[in-house]
């Protein structure tokens, strides 16, 4: 049973909340922006950049969107599973469980509170790229702390097994 729950734990992460993150990660970039207002230009074009001139895209962020909303909900089997396998192998004590725990908690409340809804605006409410770019540095912090539940999962300091 052990190995069945840690194959789905391991493979869940890789799928679910590796694609999640992905998806957060790649959201900004083709978020649609609103047009700066510019003065006519002389030579025939507004000087304003298109959708398709910088690679934006509100179709690519819509899919994105859908990815970090679908994905996130299943990537839910991650921590499932995770605790299922500690309780099965009497790990629950230990430190490095406890601390990927509460930075799993921490990266699902991230992605709840503040990624997710910051997309919604964006596709609602095309803004300037600040608002972006402050969604980027939200991606990263929750993109970290997954990398920091990787590398605990993998060294497992204090481990007693």
């Amino acid at each position: 049973m052990e190995n069945v729950l840690l194959s789905l734990h391991v493979l869940a992460s890789i799928v679910f909340v590796g694609g999640a993150a992905v998806a957060t990660s790649l959201f900004p970039r083709y978020a649609p922006v609103a047009e700066p207002v510019s003065a006519p230009a002389t030579s025939g074009t507004s000087g304003a950049t298109t959708a398709s001139e910088d690679g934006r895209s509100r179709r690519v962020a819509l899919s994105l969107h859908r990815i970090t909303r679908v994905y996130s909900m299943l990537g839910l089997i991650v921590p499932a599973a995770g605790v299922a396998l500690a309780v099965a192998q009497g790990r629950m004590g230990e430190i490095w469980v406890n601390v990927s725990m509460a930075l799993t908690a921490a990266a699902g409340l991230l992605l709840a509170w503040q990624i997710y809804p910051r997309q919604r605006r964006a596709l609602a409410e095309p803004g300037d790229t600040r608002a972006l770019s402050a969604l980027s540095m939200i991606t990263g912090c929750f993109n970290l702390l997954w990398a920091v539940v990787v590398v605990l999962m993998i060294i497992r300091p204090g481990d007693h097994g």
